[in-house]
């Protein structure tokens, strides 16, 4: 009994290890491939689709976010005479976490399962393998695409992000809360400094990267049929957002302390 769970936890840690070291091959062969000029049409193709597309999910998400955020907490602050803080919390926390992480997430959903969806369905149907017949490069063709635009897009999403976040959180402190627009506006020019967006966005540009590299990956490795492409979908969901969970901790001890 013991030896059947130790062997368990010993296949799936040497599965692990496989998969990531098959992730940072595909990583570095990406990065590779950055010695020469990507086709910039459809680099541009997939920032409109994975970014621009992306952008009113991600609007409403923040905005009720903020606004939440400011609902919690601004009773909290009167209270205790600290109204005067609160547009500067909301500020940094929109600008450290709430923006980049939230963001990352709804990325992840929506675009991670549907750059894997749209390269598993090819490589099920020998579309990836017509592509090395005929001498091009599928890493090339469709991953650095992906890569670049969603590097390029997450931190501009989470640019809009900070601004309806705090615009969420000055709706509902000037409204309900009865704290000044002067006070709260004041507050944010007091507390938020321009590192902490600074961060936000280089936070940002790894989540990019983690939805990209992941979401081609489990494209490319996905099984046969439609299950199989389902299973790499929900997989490449479920690995984002924990990736994103995780490297957010480390980044952040790295950037804030």
């Amino acid at each position: 009994m013991l030896l059947s769970f130790l062997e368990n936890i010993g296949r799936h840690v040497i599965h692990a290890a496989e998969n990531s070291g098959r992730i940072m091959i595909l990583l570095f062969n990406t990065v590779y491939h950055f010695r020469k000029q990507p086709r910039m049409q459809h680099v541009l193709h997939q920032m409109a689709h994975l970014g621009v597309d992306s952008l009113p999910i991600v609007l409403l998400t923040i905005l009720f976010t903020g606004m939440v955020i400011t609902l919690q907490t601004a009773n909290e602050f009167i209270k205790y005479g600290a109204q005067s803080s609160v547009g500067g919390v909301v500020a940094i926390a929109m600008a450290r976490e709430l923006a980049p992480v939230l963001t990352g997430v709804v990325v992840a959903g929506r675009v991670g399962a549907a750059i894997t969806a749209e390269i598993g369905s090819m490589k099920v149907t020998e579309q990836i393998d017509a592509l090395r017949v005929m001498a091009i490069d599928p890493i090339k063709y469709l991953v650095v695409p992906r890569f670049l635009a969603c590097v390029v897009m997450v931190p501009m999403l989470v640019v809009f992000a900070d601004i309806i976040g705090t615009l969420g959180g000055y709706l509902v402190a000037t409204l309900y809360a009865g704290i000044g627009s002067f006070t709260y506006i004041h507050s944010i020019k007091l507390f938020a400094v321009v590192n902490d967006i600074m961060g936000g966005l280089v936070k940002a540009m790894f989540f990019g990267g983690i939805i990209a590299i992941i979401g081609c990956y489990k494209g490319l490795t996905a099984g046969e049929g439609a299950e199989g492409v389902g299973k790499a979908t929900t997989a490449s969901v479920v690995s984002s957002i924990i990736l994103i969970f995780v490297s957010n901790y480390f980044l952040s001890l790295l950037i804030y302390r």
